[in-house]
């Protein structure tokens, strides 16, 4: 096995902006005076004259986004996902969800692996919000080649995106020459007939890692990786949940409105069956290394080894 190469789905988007402004002159990139942080300062070093620092008004910033879109740019507006998300909702909805705008919302700094900036900073609430705007796209990149895909295909795709993007550097996992990346449909990583796995973002990662070690116990776990919560890929969802019968979510997100309620959404239509979720539950985070926040919220490889054997053991 060959060295595990890591790196953080926020700095592959800043990488990403800057590789595919030359092919796309429409493309601009908005931030909320966090650049070192969101990594568009990469972006901004190359493209300085199609680059706007909004100041800490993040609001205001989407504002400016909805007004460039309607002039035929293509801006992606940057910031803490508690930001985008949370502080901006309401322009979000109503200035670029309403009008159905081509704007493309770059949110980093999701989940509890966020660490040490606490509570006030970990959104875990940001694909419940975004969900529910009519016309969203949702997409969460499990890693820096997904990363690079996800930004290019929002691109490409006339609509508002809102993408979700994590401080930790984390395994590249996809294979850059056999990839290919497509606006809702899922992922079959590996497959197995006893239970399914569905995650998303970071965890598909240890999704994967969770279903090797099962597989030495003769558990043969199936692991689908749902980069794009909405639209999603119900035929996958529905094929897993009728020929697997258990299905675990997993997520760094709240368990509710994310994509353990998007997947059980789709199985309660479909195929009635026991779905579990992993995620963090009904409380806030709170400061500390994000590796070790991960764990103690259960976002690891061995507590969904725990979740799968229970849910086998009850099937």
């Amino acid at each position: 096995m060959g060295e595990i190469i890591r790196k953080a789905t926020r700095e592959s988007y800043g990488e990403a902006l800057t590789e595919l402004a030359e092919k796309h002159e429409n493309l601009v990139v908005l931030d909320a005076d966090l650049a070192a942080a969101t990594k568009t300062g990469i972006f901004r070093s190359a493209y300085p004259e199609r680059f706007f620092n909004c100041g800490i008004a993040e609001a205001n910033m989407m504002g400016i986004a909805a007004g460039l879109a309607s002039t035929g740019k293509i801006p992606f507006a940057s910031t803490f996902a508690m930001f985008a998300a949370g502080r901006a909702f309401e322009i979000v909805r109503n200035s670029i969800g309403y009008p159905h705008l081509n704007v493309k919302i770059g949110a980093t700094h999701a989940g509890v692996s966020v660490g040490e900036d606490g509570a006030t900073h970990q959104c875990n609430e940001d694909i419940a919000l975004m969900r529910t705007i009519p016309g969203m796209t949702v997409i969460v990149p499990s890693d820096d080649i997904e990363a690079k895909a996800a930004v290019e295909a929002s691109i490409l795709y006339d609509g508002p995106v809102y993408l979700r993007f994590g401080r930790l550097a984390t395994p590249i996992i996809n294979d850059k020459e056999k990839y290919k990346f497509e606006i809702g449909k899922g992922i079959l990583m590996k497959d197995g007939k006893d239970i399914t796995i569905v995650a998303t973002g970071l965890m598909v990662n240890e999704a994967l890692g969770a279903a090797r070690e099962l597989e030495k116990e003769n558990i043969n776990a199936r692991v689908i990786n749902i980069h794009t919560i909405k639209p999603l890929d119900k035929d996958i969802i529905c094929k897993a949940a009728m020929e697997t019968g258990t299905i675990v979510t997993v997520e760094e997100h709240s368990v509710i409105g994310g994509l353990g309620a998007a997947v059980s959404e789709v199985v309660t239509e479909c195929c009635p069956i026991k779905v579990i979720k992993i995620g963090v539950n009904d409380e806030f985070g709170y400061s500390g290394p994000g590796m070790d926040l991960l764990k103690a919220f259960g976002l690891c490889k061995d507590n969904i080894i725990a979740k799968v054997k229970e849910a086998i053991k009850n099937k």
